[in-house]
């Protein structure tokens, strides 16, 4: 399977190219230099033609008119969506999730806008086609959640309506519910319920399973509908305990399988599997695993994943776990089974993969295949990892190559005091919950706020996602030493170059969607969010071609391949070396204007007068590019951030509590505030 994306096109200097996802797709693109001495760049239009459909432009929630800021509400944002035509994409790659997925060819046409003088007009085009319809192939299936991560679009197709009565609750009648379930829990959610209605169905089945947070309430009866065809282990860490919705999950289950199938437990820390392994005549032949949760917010409000296997080595292999663990928990991490990867290099229709079942003895033997295959990228480092309890040397090595100069990475951590976005050559910046908390549109704003993982729970590494031997590791460990020394888990390692390209492009989804949010958090008036007009002497995409910048590494990497790429600029900061100062105005209104000859379509408006009068003059906004300000402060420490907010909460300690206040340190006051932060 070749490592290339789905689709790659070039015309006339533009080159566009396509990755698809899961029911998404990843479009990059980039113009030859010559092209940007010789016309002024407004940005990219993307015109969608779906199968049996009418071609229509995507919307940018940029404009070259309205600023956004922290204020702007997600109901005014919403209204402020403009067509690309009208407002290009400021940057060099979208990732596009279709409100509803249909078989056949999805046609993107991808567009440079010039200006001339203030008004935009075509340069050249280029078109690509992808299938978004996941295509199950073989033994093997991989779906993804749609999640919070399109809450906008959730917002236009359901007018944001609640995911689940208040107060929370196992017995509410999902009926009404099902059309947004399907719509949010996408590919994950099918494969789970064809799984389990399977199984239901078919007598001669049975079914061992794995659960964590387990509150989603037709799943339940799909288990309770099995009898005592199920056996069923359970955490009961103290988060499911007392009046969490698990404690009746267990109460029933155990009514409906009888208790010698029941189990609690939680390792050191935690039963954090979510596996559902399918036995036909006592014998395994399907197992089911991921990140996903068999809860609402795991499979309706998180980004998540669910791979199946159709394979009877796979799933004998993950039931030799299951009965070690139901049988002996305490004794597990002691056995063979917790040392070793299994591995699985030529199972019919399934890419080769070999996965490992924590705890595993200390240090973990899982991490240091992880770390090797970081020493060894070649190109690029993508990744969303949970570092709650501690990260160990996966992390320490992720930040040193991402200030290496070796490669290109992208992606995000999440502690107990909020996530850490890494911006192309930038350290690590927190941004603390709190400050996203106001961003969040209903009903994600009840969920948003439920628990640890609520921000990042699809944990995965890509590694090399378009070069010649990619890799992906996922499952539900949150790959950080800490897990897998403490909680039961299962890392799979997957060198699959389709299954690289899903991840990678969900991993721009789900970064860049937090880029955004915690750019409008820091958004103001001085500063906002918002096109860079036609006119000004600075340009937005100067970093972009900055053999200095990480931004012109991105661009080559994602719409030209690795070959394209030929030095990395070392710790240097997407803010610094080529940056372009704030975007001015431009100095005139907007006036319709006759394409130039070399022009094929005709000519747009341009930004008009608001434009102007707006704080526009001190931004060089992107689609989702932070603030300058914020841009400045992104080079700071990593734990610049946390430290602020401990320093103003004790600030805050001081006026109430003055002379108590003064004994205490400043590291005291960090550790309460970061207790704080904690769900």
């Amino acid at each position: 399977m070749p490592a290339a994306p789905t689709d790659r096109v070039s015309n006339n200097g533009l080159t566009v190219a396509a990755y698809a996802g899961d029911g998404d797709v990843l479009l990059a693109f980039s113009l030859d230099d010559s092209l940007l001495k010789q016309n002024d760049l407004a940005g990219f239009s993307i015109q969608l033609t779906e199968p049996n459909g009418q071609p229509q432009f995507l919307m940018n929630r940029l404009n070259f008119s309205q600023p956004v800021t922290s204020g702007t509400t997600p109901q005014q944002q919403q209204k402020q969506w403009t067509t690309s035509d009208q407002a290009p994409f400021q940057k060099f790659h979208w990732v596009h999730f279709p409100a509803d997925v249909e078989p056949g060819q999805y046609k993107y046409k991808v567009t440079a806008r010039y200006c001339q003088g203030n008004t935009l007009v075509d340069g050249p085009s280029a078109e690509v086609s992808v299938e978004l319809v996941p295509q199950q192939a073989g033994n093997f299936a991989v779906g993804l959640t749609r999640g919070y991560v399109s809450s906008q679009a959730y917002a236009t197709k359901f007018k944001n309506a609640p995911i689940r009565p208040d107060p929370k609750s196992l017995d509410y009648n999902t009926q009404p519910f099902q059309p947004a379930y399907q719509w949010l829990g996408w590919h994950a959610r099918k494969l789970v319920f064809d799984l389990l209605n399977e199984c239901v169905n078919d007598k001669s089945i049975t079914v061992d399973m794995f659960a964590y947070d387990f509150d989603e309430p037709d799943i339940l009866k799909l288990c309770e509908a099995l009898g005592p065809r199920l056996r069923a282990f359970l955490d009961n860490a103290p988060l499911h305990t007392g009046t969490a919705l698990e404690v009746q999950t267990h109460d029933r289950l155990v009514k409906s399988a009888g208790a010698a199938n029941v189990k609690q437990g939680h390792f050191q820390r935690f039963a954090h599997d979510k596996i559902i392994i399918q036995k036909k005549n006592g014998q395994p032949t399907k197992v089911l695993t991921g990140s996903a949760n068999f809860s609402v917010r795991g499979l309706y409000v998180q980004a998540n994943n669910i791979l199946v296997f159709n394979d009877a080595k796979i799933a004998a292999a993950y039931d030799q776990v299951f009965e070690s663990v139901f049988n002996n928990m305490a004794g597990y991490v002691k056995s063979d089974l917790a040392k070793q990867w299994f591995e699985f290099p030529n199972q019919a229709g399934v890419p080769n993969f070999k996965v490992s079942f924590a705890p595993h003895p200390k240090p973990p033997m899982s991490m240091d295949l992880v770390n090797d295959a970081l020493n060894n990228a070649k190109s690029s480092v993508m990744f969303a990892i949970m570092t709650l309890g501690g990260s160990g040397k996966v992390m320490q090595t992720i930040n040193k190559l991402h200030l290496s100069g070796k490669l290109f990475s992208y992606g995000m951590t999440q502690s107990d005091a909020g996530f850490s976005l890494y911006k192309p050559g930038q350290p690590g910046q927190l941004v603390p919950f709190a400050a996203l908390v106001k961003q969040v549109p209903p009903p994600f704003d009840k969920e948003f706020t439920g628990g640890a993982g609520q921000v990042i729970h699809d944990k995965f590494i890509v590694i090399d996602f378009n070069d010649a031997n990619p890799v992906v590791f996922t499952g539900s460990s949150n790959l950080a030493d800490g897990g897998e020394s403490a909680n039961g888990d299962n890392m799979l390692a997957i060198y699959d170059p389709e299954v690289a390209r899903l991840f990678a492009t969900e991993a721009v989804r789900l970064v860049d969607h937090y880029y955004f949010r915690a750019a409008v958090s820091k958004a103001t008036s001085v500063s906002p969010l918002i096109l860079s007009a036609c006119g000004g002497q600075d340009k937005w995409w100067t970093r972009d071609y900055d053999p200095q910048n990480m931004r012109n590494v991105q661009r080559l990497l994602f719409a030209d391949g690795p070959s394209a790429v030929t030095t990395i600029p070392s710790g240097i900061s997407d803010s610094s070396s080529g940056t372009p100062a704030p975007a001015k105005a431009a100095k005139t209104a907007a006036k319709t204007k006759a394409p130039a000859k070399a022009a094929k379509a005709p000519a747009k408006k341009a930004p008009a007068k608001a434009a102007k009068k707006t704080a526009a003059k001190k931004t060089a906004a992107k689609k989702k590019a932070a603030p300058k300000k914020a841009a400045k402060k992104t080079a700071a420490k990593k734990k610049a951030a946390p430290k602020k907010a401990a320093k103003k909460s004790a600030a805050k300690k001081t006026a109430a509590k003055k002379s108590a206040a003064k004994k205490k340190p400043a590291k005291k006051a960090a550790k309460k505030t970061a207790r704080k932060t904690r769900r």
